[in-house]
This record gives C-alpha cells, sequence and structure tokens, in this order.
C-alpha cells in the first residue's frame, strides 16, 4: 500500500518548481541597483542608500485586484492583471510624495498551473518596470480543497521612500489650489462586482462581444490595464509645487479626494470638463444606475488627481501631455468644511 504524500493530497511542489524557473527571465526585467542578491531566498534584500537622504521614511502599502481576476479567469488570459496589482499599490505610495522602490506579490492558486502563475508574475513584472520599482519576491500557495483548481486570487505589498519634508497631503493644500485630473484607463480595478452584476449575469453580454460603443470586445475593454501613475506623479513633484495627490480607487472621486481636503477647505469639480469613457455609460444605461452610485463605484474616467497651485497649473498639464497622460483642469479649492461637490453635467 503506497502512503500518503504532499502530493497525494493535491500540493505540486515540481509544478511549483518549474513555475518559478519560467518567471525568472521575466522578474529580471524589474530590477533596481539597490536590490541584493536575487530569487530564491527566505527574504528580498534591498540597500536603502542612506546617503541619498536626509530625513527618510520609508511608506507601505498592500492592495489586490479584487473581482476583475474572474474576468481573466472567464477569459482564461493572465497576462496583465499583474499591472493592475502593481498599480493598485504604487500608486498609494507615490500619493504622499514616495518613490516606489520594490514590491512582493502573493498568489494563491487551487491548483498550480507553472504557465499560469508565470503569465500573471509575468504581469507584476511589467507593472514593476512601468513603475520603476523592483519585484524582489513573492509567495505561490497551492490551497488543494480550499480552492477550485482553476481559481487563484493575487495580493502585493510594496515599500518606498519619501523625505519627511517633502511628504505631501492635506497639510499641504491651499485655498485657490487647481485640481488637475489625470485620465483613467477605464474601469481600472474597482467596481467589477457590480460590472459582473450588471453586464454579465443581468444583460448576459458574453465577454467576447464585439460592442460598438466600445471599438472592441467587452473583455479585452474590461481586462484593459490599470494605468500606473507612478513616474508621472514623481516627474510632477520634481517639476512643480504640487501639493497632494489623490489616487481615485473604491468610493470614486468625491471620496478619495475627500481623504487629501483639510477641514477649513472645499473642492469644487466641474462634470463639464471631461467625457466618462463609454464603458461607465454602457454599465449606468444596462443596470439603470443611478449616477450617484456610478460615483461612488467607478474612477468614472479619472484615474488621479493633483492639487497644485494655479501658478504650476500650464506646467503640469503640459509635461503630463509629454508622458502621454491625458490630463486637464477639473476644479478647484476653495474655503468650506472638507466637503468634495461635482456639479454640472458630462458633455453629452
Amino acid at each position: 500500500m503506497t502512503g500518503s504524500s504532499y502530493a497525494s493530497a493535491g500540493v505540486d511542489i515540481e509544478a511549483g518548481d518549474r513555475a518559478v524557473e519560467l518567471m525568472k527571465g521575466r522578474i529580471a526585467r524589474a530590477n533596481r541597483p539597490e536590490v541584493v542578491g536575487g530569487l530564491g531566498g527566505f527574504a528580498g534584500l534591498f540597500r536603502l542608500d542612506t546617503k541619498r537622504y536626509r530625513d527618510p521614511l520609508l511608506a507601505s502599502s498592500t492592495d489586490g485586484v479584487g473581482t476583475k481576476i474572474a474576468i481573466a479567469q472567464a477569459m482564461d488570459k493572465h497576462d496583465t492583471v499583474g499591472i493592475d496589482l502593481v498599480g493598485m499599490v504604487v500608486d498609494d505610495l507615490v500619493v504622499c510624495g514616495a518613490e516606489p522602490l520594490f514590491m512582493q506579490d502573493y498568489i494563491a492558486v487551487g491548483r498550480v498551473v507553472p504557465e499560469r502563475v508565470a503569465e500573471i508574475v509575468g504581469g507584476i513584472a511589467v507593472g514593476c518596470e512601468m513603475a520603476g520599482c523592483a519585484l524582489v519576491g513573492g509567495e505561490t500557495a497551492e490551497h488543494p480543497g480550499l480552492m477550485a483548481d482553476d481559481a487563484y486570487d493575487i495580493a502585493g505589498t510594496g515599500v518606498g521612500v519619501v523625505e519627511a519634508d517633502a511628504v505631501l497631503g492635506s497639510e499641504r493644500v491651499r485655498e485657490g489650489d487647481v485640481v488637475v485630473a489625470m485620465a483613467s484607463s477605464g474601469v481600472h480595478s474597482n467596481g467589477f462586482s457590480l460590472v459582473r452584476h450588471v453586464l454579465l449575469q443581468g444583460a448576459r453580454l458574453r465577454l467576447d462581444a464585439e460592442m460598438e460603443e466600445l471599438g472592441r470586445s467587452l473583455g479585452e475593454e474590461l481586462l484593459t490595464p490599470t494605468r500606473i501613475y507612478a513616474k508621472d506623479c514623481l516627474s510632477l513633484i520634481a517639476e512643480t509645487g504640487v501639493h497632494a495627490f489623490s489616487h481615485i480607487t473604491g468610493g470614486g472621486l468625491a471620496a478619495n479626494l475627500a481623504r487629501v481636503m483639510p477641514e477649513h477647505l472645499s473642492a469644487t469639480l466641474d462634470r463639464a470638463s471631461w467625457s466618462p469613457p463609454p464603458v461607465f455609460g454602457l454599465v449606468e444605461s444596462r443596470g439603470k444606475v443611478e449616477q450617484a452610485e456610478m460615483e461612488r463605484t467607478f474612477n468614472m474616467g479619472v484615474g488621479m488627481v493633483a492639487l497644485l497651485p494655479a501658478e504650476d497649473v500650464d506646467r503640469a498639464l503640459a509635461l503630463l501631455t509629454a508622458r502621454h497622460v491625458p490630463a486637464w483642469v477639473l476644479g478647484e479649492v476653495t474655503a468650506g468644511d472638507g466637503r468634495v461637490t461635482l456639479m454640472g453635467n458630462h458633455p453629452a
């Protein structure tokens, strides 16, 4: 009689080893000179150049991709959700003025399929390259009996650094500051439970269906990777007197901007200044979703905002345009009570 083994319990160590071999080349591109050693250690090592900073603070952020993964699984396309993961993490870091230094990922799977894991990690590596940070390690955990064979979820943690006297936030925001919007690439990675409820379950649309209003298939639209703003925001910090950023994620534009609004100031935003991408209109119309619900669930086409002095607006817009980030004046900061108000209507 053959005894029990880890493999008979559903954990394939050899498959995990193959996945590591497949992903090594992709991870190698997501590197920085400060990384010490390589893959295979019990911890990732990163040498912080303390001579470069006067009074450095380390910033950290952890996030996931949420139910957007269900779209990737349904389409059997796994090389973009890693980019989403990096965007969710590093763009929270840069909001406080921190330069992203490195990330680590965690992937939980029902069954290790080496090629699939390598695709996921490859996307994470691409995202790290886009953000200018290193991928210093991670963990792939096989959970037989807890997760279905083809199921997986991903999460990541990032670390950045900022000078203590250069931290951005509500303390720097001033009356008269201008709110500059940076366009999202689409839905990004928030609100997918509502997207799936409306478009896939309610309207019964197929992910491979070509949608005239989108100019491509529904699945291609929904899997569009999150735009990563880290390098763009760092450029704004270097070239302008930006006071604060707000990463527009779950909760929408008003709620996230309010997080960096002092109690004695308010922001008024003009809906007429931009047209949300068609995917949001598709969700709104097919699900008969109220405007308020749309605006507190989705980014509505604005993925990041900067608050900066009026004299720096032209320079900021020119810099973002040169970096191929669509940007525009969204509103202004006035005396108030900490609230953010959206006025008017989007262009017809």
